[in-house]
């Protein structure tokens, strides 16, 4: 199986040549960055649509950790370009954090397009560190088809058990590998490579329920969904909370 694999990169990455020369030579990741944005928000409509339903389960629960201000401290890791702020319920004081400052355009007017939360400001840094938010500030910390890109899932666990405060929760909806030894994850395998570059560092064989499981949560809670797009190499999705 180890060889077939190893072959079928091969082939997909002869088809995908001149992507991989640019990613070798250094010009991908600046066009990426770039571009990116503009894609996420076609993709993240289409998303959206898919998701819809799981989305609006998953972000009610959001209301039950009101202060009593009335409102919760919310940081989004990998924020993108908003899509999620249209499920988060009214006295959200939105942090966004992403890596890519591109995605700042787009969050102001998703922001501008939700009136009912309020937006806090927006932090150019990686998940692994996010020494600009204080330990214990938040309520909540959001992360959806981020931990596929992140360099360390245990370092951006790490740093999200950090800035939550006692019995604040991360909500977490991701994808991940299929089972292994099945012919989706030997497809999984050998798309990988190239995905990568096409999804801005994504990766599909990622068993991120496990780093989850590991990263010294009080509780975790965790349901699977099938992928809502069958021709894509995605694989599931976990879909829960962890509360510190």
């Amino acid at each position: 199986m180890d060889t077939l694999v190893r072959l079928l990169q091969l082939l997909v990455l002869l088809l995908t040549l001149p992507l991989h020369l640019l990613a070798l030579l250094g010009l991908w990741q600046p066009l990426c960055k770039k571009y990116f944005p503009y894609l996420m928000v076609v993709l993240t409509t289409k998303n959206n649509h898919l998701m819809k339903s799981h989305k609006r389960k998953l972000f009610s629960q959001i209301k039950e950790l009101k202060g009593n201000s009335g409102n919760v401290n919310l940081l989004e890791l990998g924020c993108g370009t908003g899509a999620n702020f249209q499920f988060y319920p009214p006295g959200c004081k939105i942090t966004c954090l992403d890596p890519n400052p591109n995605f700042e355009k787009f969050l102001t007017k998703s922001m501008a397009e939700n009136r009912h939360l309020q937006y806090e400001k927006f932090l150019v840094a990686p998940g692994e560190d996010m020494k600009q938010v204080t330990d214990g500030s938040m309520d909540v910390v959001v992360c959806t088809l981020v931990l596929c890109s992140v360099q360390s899932v245990k370092k951006v666990l790490q740093e999200v058990h950090r800035v939550l405060r006692p019995g604040g929760v991360l909500f977490f909806l991701e994808h991940v590998a299929e089972p292994d030894g099945s012919r989706a994850f030997m497809w999984q395998q050998v798309f990988e490579p190239t995905w990568r570059h096409i999804g801005d560092g994504c990766y599909l064989t990622r068993e991120t329920w496990k780093d989850l499981k590991m990263a010294h949560f009080s509780e975790v809670h965790m349901e699977w969904h099938p992928p809502p797009i069958k021709w894509l190499p995605v694989g599931p999705h976990i879909m829960g909370k962890a509360v510190k």
